[in-house]
């Protein structure tokens, strides 16, 4: 904005009054005394009133639930939230195989338990190696500036009773003390094994970890440290294709988690690479979730007091809502339709009491024209279960003429009978919503319907010619 000059400003000073109705006398700028001339000197012409700048413009905000989809300047809808336990802390959930290198998800954590200094508690309760995993999870909180120590709460660590450790009261006054906490990952039975008493009760130091969280610490876990965020988690799940094919055993693929995040959201991790949305739908549909995140590696959700996430790190989240889904109760195998599915880039926010979304920066103006698609051309995927494909074929879909998109999950293509396997159907609604960065070749994908139905697979799937 150019900065006006000190007469400039008694121009705007005089208009303004003048706009007002108040008297103006003696306010003038002084004016020099024109030179004499033979004639009159016209009238000088009056200087533009300066005009102020309009406010910038509030970053859209689109609804992500299974519903009509609205589009806000600014504000936020007004639906009920959902209650949760009272909490001024924040949660930083990592989809597991976090580098060393990535400053988004280290200095956030760091960031968010106070910076410079702060205590962080370490748990390696879930790590088969739990002192190894533990230095190296130190010696990175160090790195970035933090002051962690090891929490010897852990089945597998030598010389520690870790039954004993999680009842002493002046380790939980530690943590209790602390600015944060770290779950390494490894197996979360492990962590709930080893913070939880055979009665469902909490230890000390898990009633620890909790104070410190209310008062406003942060609570960040890896892998296994992002499966416990939820109040149920898997244990010792089956393959993801075998677990549509069988069904899911609660008590056996699924257990109690330690439920940070609150009772309404189920949580996943390492989700992309190894496909795990499809395992996410039945979890929910099991224990009655309407609403699942789950976190890509080396990638991060960070969780705010008011619900509030933002994804940080390499890669993103996806957001499953079963709000309208169904089910056909007369087909005895698995499925479902009207699941609603959405990919969360870096970047990108969710306000998970308000469901309203906000892109990333980078994707500001970016939102895709679906009368103006970029590609034409059959949409498909003949292994949705693949590494990301469940991502690719949703960003080709949503840049696309095509209304809806197909992945198959099978096994084997070589057996010597018929098979079950299962399509998915990805299709675009009138709620919609794309996004393109205007920097990178990445999308955010909002409010794709997706339908999962059985199928018969003829085997084997191909022969040689």
């Amino acid at each position: 904005m150019k900065l006006l000059s000190p007469a400039g400003l008694a121009r705007f000073g005089l208009a303004l009054l003048a706009a007002l109705g108040l008297p103006t006398q003696g306010r003038e700028a002084p004016r020099s005394t024109p030179p004499a001339t033979g004639r009159s000197n016209p009238p000088p012409a009056p200087a533009p009133t300066p005009v102020p700048p309009a406010p910038p413009a509030a970053p859209e905000q689109v609804r992500i639930v299974a519903g009509a989809v609205s589009t806000m300047s600014s504000g936020s809808a007004a639906i009920a939230t959902t209650p949760i336990a009272a909490t001024q802390g924040s949660l930083v959930i990592i989809g597991g195989g976090l580098r060393g290198d990535n400053a988004d998800v280290w200095q956030r954590i760091v960031k968010l338990a106070g910076g410079r200094g702060a205590h962080i508690a370490v748990f390696p309760s879930a790590a088969g190696n739990p002192e190894r995993s533990a230095q190296t999870i130190i010696g990175y909180l160090r790195k970035w500036g933090a002051d962690a120590f090891l929490v010897p709460v852990a089945i597998r660590l030598d010389g520690s009773d870790y039954r004993k450790a999680a009842e002493d009261a002046a380790l939980a006054d530690k943590i209790r003390k602390s600015d944060g906490v770290y779950f390494v990952g490894g197996d979360q039975g492990r962590i709930t094994k080893a913070l939880v008493r055979e009665d469902g009760t909490h230890t000390a130091a898990l009633d620890a970890v909790w104070d410190l969280y209310r008062r406003g610490g942060v609570i960040a876990g890896s892998s296994a440290g992002a499966a416990i965020m939820s109040s149920t988690m898997f244990s010792n799940p089956k393959a993801i294709l075998a677990m549509l094919q069988t069904g899911i055993a609660d008590g056996k693929e699924l257990a109690p988690g330690l439920g940070f995040i609150g009772d309404d959201i189920f949580v996943d991790q390492h989700l992309l690479v190894r496909g795990r949305f499809a395992r996410m739908i039945p979890a929910m549909m099991a224990k009655g979730y309407q609403i699942g995140l789950g976190i890509d590696e080396d990638s991060a959700m960070v969780v705010t007091a008011k619900r509030e996430v933002e994804i940080i790190g390499y890669k993103g989240a996806m957001l499953i809502d079963l709000t309208r889904a169904e089910t056909d109760k007369e087909n005895p195998n698995f499925n479902v339709s009207n699941v609603s599915i959405s990919y969360l880039d870096r970047g990108d926010k969710f306000n998970i009491a308000t469901r309203m979304f906000i892109p990333s920066t980078d994707k500001a103006g970016g939102r895709l024209d679906p009368l103006h698609p970029s590609s034409r051309g059959a949409v498909f995927s003949n292994d949705v279960l693949g590494n990301s494909a469940v991502v690719d074929l949703m960003e080709r879909l949503i840049d696309s003429d095509q209304q809806e998109a197909v992945g198959i999950a099978s096994g084997n293509p070589r057996i010597d009978k018929t098979d079950m396997g299962f399509e998915f159907r990805f299709t675009k609604t009138p709620e919609s919503v794309g996004y393109v960065s205007a920097v990178a070749d990445a999308y955010s994908i909002l409010n794709i319907r997706l339908d999962i139905r059985p199928i018969e697979l003829y085997r084997p799937l191909y022969k040689y010619r």
